[in-house]
């Protein structure tokens, strides 16, 4: 069983990959998706969103990080993936399933799942560009506005090459409504012969167990779960052994929040530091009721020095430095 950390774009930042795989329980995780539209991209691009490149394409804690692309021209997305993988993309992985607006109507993400034929030129193109130990995989979701071609798009992946699929088990108009249709991932494992992945509300160990039991799928990514909940890959992974574990506090998360401000504030200008910082309390809100408390006093609060103290960081210790 792998469990994997989901590339959230907008979220999922180096930064936040760094403090959710101290936590522990993740196999890998993957970047936010880096661009590819009409050239060949500088080598500026991929460090931007994948600055672990620069540490073995690891994070701080030695979790494997893995590089995804978006785009829609197959020779254009071979081009980079040759490039990243130069860069030292242990694997590339292949965006189709964002869902956001602007990026389907540039012919990206979701979208494509309209044509099977292209996604399976896509995965080729690039399988044949990358070197042949580095991986090709994918991400997808159902469909656009229905189920109804999942198969064909599971099977041209699988067919161009994919190593193994993410299923987010709903369809692009569906975003991120609940319920998942995990029995739809069972469907995409009975015609493909490569791993199948399920993706989508696993937000706790009973979802998770749920998960398994509809789709049969032994390997997940987590994303906003694992982001609401940190040690929810430590909970899954001692479900399934059968050991005893004791969730993390709010005590226990201290610690990796006031880290994550420090590097915010690294990272960051002083303008959009803060509002990285509420977007993740935001989530927290979800499973830690200290979060909505806190929540409550950051919500309106946008100086930085104040942010610090509510957090009960001492500006003396920020000796963080992230690029």
């Amino acid at each position: 069983m792998q469990i994997a950390l989901a590339p959230m774009e907008g979220l999922v930042d180096n930064i936040l990959r760094d403090v959710l795989t101290r936590v522990g329980g993740i196999d890998w995780c993957v970047t936010e998706f880096i661009r590819v539209c009409d050239r060949l991209l500088p080598p500026a691009s991929f460090d931007k969103l994948a600055p672990e490149l620069r540490s073995g394409a690891r994070t701080a804690a030695g979790v494997p990080m893995r590089v995804q692309l978006l785009g829609s021209d197959p020779v254009c997305l071979a081009e980079n993936a040759a490039l990243a993988c130069e860069l030292g993309a242990p694997v590339i992985d292949l965006n189709f399933g964002c869902p956001a607006k602007t990026v389907n109507k540039s012919r990206g993400g979701a979208v494509l799942l309209k044509e099977p034929e292209l996604l399976h030129a896509i995965v080729r193109e690039v399988r044949r560009a990358v070197p042949a130990d580095i991986p090709v995989t994918a991400k997808m979701r159902l469909g656009f506005d229905s189920p109804d071609g999942a198969l064909d798009c599971a099977t041209a992946l699988a067919e161009g090459g994919s190593a193994h699929l993410v299923v987010h088990a709903r369809t692009k108009v569906e975003g991120y409504k609940p319920p998942a249709h995990w029995e739809w991932v069972a469907r995409v494992q009975d015609v493909v012969k490569v791993p199948v992945f399920a993706n989508g509300e696993i937000w706790t160990v009973e979802d998770w167990r749920r998960c398994r039991e509809v789709s049969g799928a032994e390997d997940i990514m987590l994303g906003r779960g694992l982001v609401s909940r940190p040690d929810l890959g430590l909970q899954i992974a001692a479900a399934r052994d059968g050991r005893e574990y004791l969730p993390m506090t709010w005590t226990d998360l201290l610690p990796l929040l006031r880290e994550f401000w420090r590097q915010a504030q690294a990272k960051l200008s002083p303008r959009y530091a803060p509002g990285r910082m509420k977007q993740w309390l935001a989530m927290l809100t979800r499973s830690y009721p200290e979060a909505v408390v806190l929540f409550a006093e950051l919500r309106r609060e946008d100086d930085c020095a104040r942010i610090s103290r509510l957090l009960g960081v001492e500006e003396a210790s920020f000796e963080v430095c992230v690029a």
